[in-house]
């Protein structure tokens, strides 16, 4: 077990930011992780490290000890009592038994000596190695160099050992001024302010401002802020997206301007109206539809003077709840981490397992060498834009939108983004009559004629199924508007089941906090009989397989071994003993219950002697059901983040998604989309 202090240089480093971007980077890289901050200043909010790798990783952490009372033992001779109580937290951490523990230590106070010595102490006492982290802002090259001196001498004064160090809100003095005889440097974090921007809610939190329409308060991001002040022609001017316009309720010619912008589809970050009034009935009327489309607007009794002051003093510090924000600066931070080097300072041994961070990296990544080409037929639909944007601009896969090219490019410019070069858009009109005769054919069995061809191609999905069937592109997703039969039913009609296989089925993958499991079939196939499940076991083997996950099939009852008897069991024993004459190569067993399929202690009780149970990866349920409801009640309960469906058995990729995704739900289906693209075998 390795043991790494993340050890702030002053205030205002970064302290979190870093530590969880550094829990990202060596998650990513499928090194298990876990989390300790033995000692934390006394708020009134929870401590902000452990609340957030809490709910954000899934990282099980102790609840750290108060600075004030630890300071009261210190200064009444109780060192050594503080420490055993440091090692006794380390303890109970080190029951996760990870490769690497990150040990937060606490910000130095240069009227408090006692500060810098605990971090040196706490990091004797637990053996562990030093990262120092510092801030750049304000402080130059020089500066920087002579606080790493500092710092650095008094650990390894007492023997503890610097691995290197992190400079957060870096610029280019700090890498020109760094001198040989420092720590190495590991990373140096830019400053980026896109990854301050709060909520528009969190700004309505903080002038205690009330409502007058909540539209996307929670949603919304504030860029900048616009003191609505002067003339309408130079404040229409600056109506951008993430613009928080500030104007007094009188205003109601920059109230109408907002609105119609917001109309337009520029996503204002909102509307606070000052001096405690509120438009005129006329016009708010005016302005619903507007409002209506989720434009914020807050109102407060304070004056514009008043809140402009109150808004400069806007906290940067990311609230515990805004997952979003957090999660976009983990990754931000441990993109400018060398890993790599950090991974080879501390000897840190191999990872073995695939945490959900490590998948997904490999998704990409495979997705990347696959470069394939992915069709989207929903093209007008702002969060497929969006997706179909980073696709293109990380290589993910080669993007085609369906959709009007006039429309999707005035979404584009709306939202505040860049058309990729490569990123094609296609008028469907303009691609139809391509395919009539191709559908023709393919349906001639049903008596299809070229007027009902054309018919239905005037549906994109039934399109872009056909530009797949004729290898135009290698993949396809839908899904954020229609339905899964809308999605599936061209692929049934028109490129039909890959050779060998019984049906079409689905696969979640679902992101656990210390793995990645493979739920199969929890999206298609109502009630499959043992020949259909052991189709369904076989698909999703090699599914995970795939995705880089070794399969270890559970086939999931109510019942364990022979204790169980009943028509739902024996389906269960038949679909697995198929399995194992028709493909002896997978690691195959069931009846399994979901506990002993997946509990080390339970299988040992229940199933001693299988070499599934306790560490099962695809576990294959009865019928839809069943898997359906377990999917969502994990995903729910257990916040887990779920990558699904997606289809298997088709002969060409077709992926459904929710029409709840999120963009990062669409990405990911994409790469998946990608990867398979390269697996079927063209027919």
């Amino acid at each position: 077990m390795i043991h790494l202090l993340i050890a702030p240089t002053g205030v205002d480093a970064g302290l979190t930011t870093i530590s969880l971007g550094l829990l990202h980077a060596l998650d990513t890289l499928g090194v298990k992780t876990a989390f300790l901050k033995p000692v934390a200043a006394l708020t009134n909010e929870p401590e902000r490290s452990t609340t957030l790798v809490r709910s954000v990783m899934g990282i099980q952490t102790p609840i750290p000890m108060a600075l004030d009372a630890v300071q009261q033992r210190i200064n009444t001779g109780q060192l050594d009592r503080v420490l055993e109580d440091v090692v006794a937290l380390h303890e109970e951490t080190s029951r996760q038994q990870p490769d690497v523990v990150i040990i937060e230590g606490i910000v130095p106070d240069r009227t408090e000596p006692y500060t810098a010595r605990l971090n040196v102490e706490m990091a004797k006492a637990l053996g562990a190695d030093v990262l120092l982290v510092l801030s750049g802002h304000h402080h130059s090259g020089i500066q920087v160099k002579h606080e790493l001196q500092l710092q650095a001498g008094l650990f390894r004064a007492a023997d503890v050992n610097v691995i290197g160090h992190i400079i957060n809100k870096a610029d280019d003095s700090h890498q020109t001024e760094m001198a040989d005889d420092l720590p190495p440097c590991m990373g140096r974090m830019p400053w980026n302010p896109e990854l301050t921007q709060p909520r528009s809610s969190d700004v309505c939190k903080t002038i205690g401002a009330s409502l007058l329409n909540e539209g996307e308060l929670t949603q919304r991001r504030v860029a900048n802020i616009l003191m609505g002040a002067r003339t309408l022609r130079h404040t229409l001017a600056q109506l951008k997206p993430g613009t928080l316009l500030v104007t007094p309720s009188d205003r109601e010619d920059l109230i109408l301007a907002a609105s119609m912008v917001s109309l337009g589809g520029t996503p204002l970050a909102g509307l606070l109206l000052t001096d405690g009034g509120q438009p005129c009935e006329q016009i708010q009327q005016a302005c619903r539809i507007a409002w209506a489309g989720g434009l914020p607007v807050m109102t407060t009794a304070e004056d514009l003077t008043s809140v402009a002051i109150r808004l400069q003093q806007l906290s940067h510090q990311v609230p515990v709840d805004d997952v979003e924000r957090v999660l976009r600066i983990m990754a931000s931070v441990a993109s400018q981490i060398d890993t790599q080097a950090l991974v080879d300072a501390l000897g840190a041994p191999h990872a073995t397992r695939l945490s959900p961070a490590a998948f997904r990296y490999s998704l990409v990544q495979k997705a990347i060498a696959a470069n394939q080409c992915i069709v989207l037929p929903e093209g007008n639909e702002p969060r497929t834009i969006e997706a179909a944007i980073e696709c293109q601009k990380r290589g993910i896969a080669r993007c085609i939108l369906l959709g009007d090219p006039d429309e999707i490019r005035l979404l584009i410019k709306a939202r505040g983004l860049e058309l990729p070069e490569g990123l094609q858009i296609l008028r469907p009109a303009s691609l139809r009559s391509q395919y009539v005769d191709a559908m023709v054919e393919l349906r001639k069995h049903k008596q299809l004629t070229r007027d009902c061809a054309s018919v239905e191609l005037e549906d994109n999905v039934v399109l872009a199924t056909m530009m797949l069937q004729c290898s135009d592109v290698d993949g396809l997703v839908s899904g954020a508007v229609h339905t899964t039969a809308n999605t599936i039913r061209p692929a049934l009609q028109l490129i039909r089941t890959a050779p060998g296989a019984k049906l079409v089925s689905s696969v979640f993958f679902m992101g656990l906090p210390d793995q990645v499991l493979v739920y199969g079939d929890c999206a298609v196939n109502p009630d499959p009989s043992a020949e259909e499940l052991a189709d369904i076991a076989i698909q999703s083997a090699d599914s995970a397989a795939a995705m880089g996950i070794e399969p270890r099939v559970a086939m999931i009852s109510y019942s364990t071994g022979a204790s169980g008897t009943g028509n739902d069991v024996e389906k269960v024993r038949q679909a697995t003993a198929l399995v194992k004459q028709q493909r002896s190569d997978i690691l195959i067993d069931g009846p399994l219950q979901y506990d002993a399929a997946t509990t080390p202690a339970v299988a040992h009780s229940k199933a001693p002697n299988s070499p599934v149970a306790g560490k099962a990866t695809v576990l294959i349920f009865p019928d839809l059901n069943t898997g359906n409801t377990t999917y969502k009640a994990v995903q729910r309960s257990a916040r887990v983040i779920s990558i699904g469906p997606m289809l298997q058995g088709l002969a060409k990729p077709v992926n459904d998604l929710s029409r709840g995704a999120s963009v990062e739900d669409i990405i990911y289906t994409i790469a998946l989309t990608a990867i398979q693209a390269t697996r079927i075998t063209p027919i």
